[in-house]
């Protein structure tokens, strides 16, 4: 039989669905990458999961990919590899991994009141390097912070941490359709971003203590995580698994592919005049703002197909016309063998093709 809990709202919790304020925890959408390695360049935010940006900023290098590789009940995660080391960072060094939270979904923790929520933070990890590692708490001014130490006890282990966070009685924690609350999980982080405070608000930003594990410093290191769940009470509950569907939907509210295989149509389109094509996308899920196109469209990779002729071209803009629901591209294209007011349909033309749409936090 199973057991019910109370949270302190006095709601028995295990009656309700959507409690999980992480999106894709359990690692399943990997709608950029298809599972495939992905390479981080310094400097650079890498999505790898859907909603898990993972940003370094040091010398050493790493590879990210969803793999198939996790506790018992899920079936992916999320794995960081180290592929070049830097066994010693300099004070504004780091690496990272993190999921920014959208304000509007955190509206009912109260935080920055009195009446501040505390919450559990539950996730598995993994990793061939143990010792001592640190969870970041932020608003979106990073103004606010606190740090909460785990450690990893068994090498290339799965292991089970669960964290109290208490919500903040002070500070701004946006309820808009910006970031309202950062989870980072720190893997190396240099003096600057150090403090020596923890389980305690502090103005500033920091990511971990000075005893904080390095992760670039072993070659072919490796960390994982998956079934990350942040919910409202100080006990966890079991993870909550949504259906593929629900979690695929909460992701293409912040990114969406439109095409991205070879013959993937981008939608229908007409001639407006003899320099602009348009093509129209209705966007099954209505995205965080009006997105940015993202697109790789070299050497004609994508195509128009229109009153019998065939015009590859290599970029599109998104138009001013276009909104969070739906988006209107357009090319500079010359369409040739079709008249203004024609219409036809835009594809990929080759494998290495496609055009994504980006309203990230």
């Amino acid at each position: 039989m199973a057991v019910s809990r109370i949270n302190e709202a006095g709601l028995n919790v295990n009656q309700f669905g959507n409690r999980n304020l992480i999106i894709n925890g359990a690692m399943l959408i990997d709608q950029r990458n298809g599972g495939a390695s992905v390479t981080v360049s310094n400097g650079v935010d890498t999505f790898c999961p859907d909603r898990f940006r993972f940003t370094e900023n040091h010398s050493g290098t790493f590879t990210i990919e969803q793999v198939s590789d996790a506790p018992v009940g899920f079936e992916k995660s999320s794995k960081i590899t180290v592929t070049g080391t830097d066994s010693s960072l300099s004070a504004g060094e780091f690496a990272r991994i993190l999921q920014g939270i959208e304000g509007q979904n955190i509206t009912h923790l109260n935080w920055g009141s009195a009446n501040a929520k505390t919450c559990t933070l539950t996730f598995y990890v993994k990793s061939s390097v143990t010792g001592q590692y640190y969870i970041s708490i932020n608003n979106n001014a990073t103004n606010r912070n606190m740090l909460k130490g785990y450690t990893i006890d068994a090498a290339n282990t799965w292991e089970k941490k669960e964290i109290e966070i208490i919500g903040d009685t002070t500070g701004t924690w946006l309820t808009t359709n910006a970031v309202g609350i950062y989870i980072m999980w720190t893997l190396g982080t240099g003096s600057t971003y150090q403090s020596s405070t923890t389980d305690a608000y502090q103005a500033g930003f920091y990511m971990g203590k000075s005893d904080q594990i390095n992760l670039a410093a072993t070659s072919s290191a490796t960390w994982q995580l998956t079934g990350v769940q942040l919910e409202v009470g100080d006990t966890a509950t079991d993870f909550e698994h949504r259906t593929f569907g629900d979690e695929l939907a909460k992701c293409q509210r912040y990114y969406q592919v439109l095409a991205n295989a070879q013959s993937d149509a981008v939608g229908l389109c007409f001639k407006y005049n003899s320099s602009n094509t348009f093509c129209f996308a209705d966007l099954p899920v209505e995205m965080r703002e009006q997105p940015t196109v993202e697109q790789n469209g070299a050497s004609g990779d994508i195509r128009i197909t229109m009153s019998g002729s065939n015009n590859s071209f290599s970029s599109c803009t998104l138009d001013g016309d276009s909104s969070p629901r739906r988006v209107r591209l357009n090319t500079s294209t010359v369409v040739s063998g079709a008249s203004s007011g024609a219409a036809g349909w835009w594809r990929i033309q080759n494998s290495g093709g496609f055009v994504n749409l980006d309203a990230e936090l």
